[in-house]
């Protein structure tokens, strides 16, 4: 147990020290943009002395480690600044944004894994069949076509043609009740979750094929265990293992998708708030978004890897024996 304390406290180390240098990066290349933002912010008819003075009080020709100092230690305690552009604390706006972006990626992960185990399987399974063979060609095409294509094309068939959902727009389930906020949901989730779907289903097969070839698979088989109870009793840990793996890497493919898929249904998410303040050139607002971004990922690593140990106990036995 204190081997695992220890180990832990290691792995929290290393997380720390890794949203601190991500916070470094993030603040040292928003301030690093060229261009001047006290004369962006004035415009071009502004005097020398008008930009000087505006820059002064931004704070701007401050010390580049004491203005990252200040802007660190209000992260922390949920204050991220103030916009140049609209004056308003930043921390309000994130947080009544991150919401839908919540929401989105994970209902969009939740259902790509539903579709992916599934149709994985089935295509890992009867590889050698031609149904198998047309699953896995389909998972294939889905991995050339990008998130916010998919839902233009599925707000034309069920918003335009069939009008079934709504083409876009959020609101709160609180303001407009649960059912209205699902079916605003629906298309931006799908056209999210088809696309991961396609990505994991493959990940899904590979790793179903690597366990039917395993000597403990078939030895399951030849006692009388079906294909799925087999691979529920004894495949299913390293199956895990690969969709952990995969769940990791797409992770980021998954924030920019969502960047996108909010812009195409115009969601009041975090994503569609960045594209805003990048075009403003607001980058206060711009640090505090991708500072919770990055953040989200680093985070969200870490406890897939601490998920590893939990998973596969050899990972642990490894470490210990090292």
């Amino acid at each position: 147990m204190r081997r695992i304390a220890v180990r832990v406290a290691i792995r929290v180390a290393w997380l720390a020290a890794s949203l601190l240098v991500a916070s470094l990066l993030i603040f040292w290349v928003t301030n690093a943009l060229p261009g001047d933002i006290a004369q962006l912010l004035l415009g071009t008819n502004a005097t020398p002395g008008e930009v000087e003075a505006l820059r002064e009080t931004l704070g701007l020709n401050r010390p580049f480690f004491v203005r990252y100092r200040e802007w660190l230690g209000g992260v922390l305690v949920g204050d991220f600044g103030t916009s140049m552009i609209t004056h308003q604390a930043v921390g309000p706006v994130i947080a009544s944004t991150i919401g839908v972006s919540f929401w989105l990626i994970t209902f969009g992960m939740a259902v790509a894994l539903l579709v992916a185990l599934p149709v994985g399987t089935y295509a890992a399974v009867r590889r050698n069949r031609l149904d198998g063979v047309i699953v896995s060609a389909i998972s294939q095409i889905g991995l050339a076509v990008p998130a916010f294509w998919a839902g233009i094309l599925l707000v034309l068939l069920f918003a335009v043609r069939l009008r079934w959902l709504p083409a876009g727009g959020y609101e709160p389930a609180s303001v407009v009740g649960i059912v209205a906020w699902a079916r605003s949901l629906v298309l931006p989730v799908l056209s999210l979750a088809l696309v991961q779907a396609s990505v994991m289903s493959r990940y899904v097969r590979s790793a179903v094929i690597d366990v039917i070839h395993e000597d403990y698979f078939r030895t399951a088989r030849s006692l009388g265990w079906s294909y799925l109870g087999a691979l529920r009793r004894h495949g299913l840990r390293n199956i895990a293992i690969s969709l952990l793996t995969v769940i990791g890497l797409q992770l980021a493919t998954l924030l920019v998708g969502a960047i996108l898929i909010e812009q195409v249904f115009t969601l009041p998410g975090l994503g569609r708030q960045l594209l805003i303040a990048v075009s403003g050139r607001d980058l206060v607002v711009v640090q505090g978004i991708v500072l919770v971004l990055v953040w989200a990922v680093l985070v969200i690593n870490f406890l897939v890897d601490l998920a590893y140990q939990v998973i596969d106990p050899r990972l642990r036995r490894a470490r210990e024996a090292s």
